[in-house]
Formats: structure tokens, C-alpha cells, sequence
């Protein structure tokens, strides 16, 4: 097993439940977005996506890890950068995270044991607790932390994504290959 260290802490548990990682799924508002919501002036929502998070979504990618996005709003602009990025699954405007889940597993014909689930809300527990690997981010309310796994450093929608991407693929012994192709 490879070791993480984040500071001084060795996080062994979420290592491991995260070298098991398959599948990759992710909330949306407060995880690939800072959570804020804007408006335009016609009052259409408006999102703001970080690249470094997609480049960590397109990395898992060519690790092999299928990613999906499990949200409670619908947006055309998340359905947009989705597309944009080549996620695997995708289900917004849902309101029963459990049933999504239990769908994702059945479309992809992968159980609870290879799916993590990075979100940063009580709406994202019933995922959560289900998947092999929990994620949150800064902001996830403390009622939330005996669920959470692992949680980033880098706020949502700033590099929160990417630093779990970069967790799930050190865990796999992936990361050193993926950043030395970049080099070569």
C-alpha cells in the first residue's frame, strides 16, 4: 500500500479505501463549484467550474476510473461541462442520491465496494455512507465528519476535486506515471 501523508497525519484507512476506487462519483454545487449561487440578469443560474478540478476528473480518466456527477439541481451548464470533460454518468435534478446511486451501480455493473463519492452535505450522506471511499471538502458542516474518509485542503470549486483525484490516483500508484507523461 502506498503511503499519503497530508501535513503530518498518515491517512491509512482512506488510502486504502481509496486504492479501490473504480468509479468516481461527484456533487456538484459546494464540490465542483465554491456552493455560491449566482444569477444572471435574466435569472438564469450561473456556475463557475475550476480547471484544475476538470484536468483531476480528465486524469482519473486515463487512469481508468469512470467519473460521475450524482446533483440536486439541473443545469445546462453542468450537463455542458460534463460533456465537455467525457464523464461516464451524469443524473442532475435528483432528489433520492440512494436510487441514483443504486442506478449508477446498475448502468455501470459495479457494486458500492468500487465507488467513492465526494460531496459536501447531509443531502450527500445516503451516498455516502454507501460508497467505499467518502470525500468532503473544507466547508462540509462538522455533523458530516464521522462520514467523511478523507477530506481536501482546497476549497470547493478550487481545487477541492483535484486534490481527491490526486489522492484516489497516489492510493493506485497511478499519480507518478499520469504527471511523468507530461514530462517525456
Amino acid at each position: 500500500m502506498t503511503d499519503f501523508l497530508i501535513g503530518s497525519t498518515l491517512v491509512a484507512d482512506a488510502v486504502s479505501r481509496a486504492a479501490n476506487v473504480q468509479v468516481m462519483i461527484f456533487d456538484v454545487d459546494g464540490v465542483l463549484t465554491d456552493g455560491r449561487l449566482y444569477y444572471g440578469p435574466d435569472g438564469e443560474m450561473l456556475k463557475a467550474f475550476h480547471t484544475l478540478d476538470g484536468h483531476g476528473l480528465k486524469l482519473l480518466q486515463q487512469a481508468g476510473i469512470r467519473t460521475a456527477i450524482i446533483t440536486g439541481r439541473r443545469s445546462p451548464m453542468v450537463a455542458q461541462r460534463a460533456q465537455e470533460l467525457g464523464l461516464t454518468w451524469v443524473q442532475q435534478g435528483i432528489h433520492d442520491k440512494a436510487a441514483a446511486f443504486s442506478q449508477l451501480q446498475q448502468d455501470l455493473g459495479v457494486g458500492p465496494a468500487v465507488c467513492g463519492y465526494m460531496g459536501d452535505d447531509v443531502v450527500d450522506l445516503p451516498v455516502m455512507t454507501r460508497a467505499i471511499f467518502a470525500a468532503g471538502v473544507p466547508s462540509t458542516p462538522a455533523v458530516m465528519q464521522p462520514y467523511l474518509h478523507w477530506q481536501s485542503q482546497a476549497p470547493a470549486g478550487a481545487g477541492a476535486v483535484r486534490e481527491a483525484c490526486d489522492f484516489i490516483l497516489q492510493a493506485q500508484g497511478k499519480l507518478a506515471g499520469l504527471v511523468a507523461s507530461y514530462v517525456a
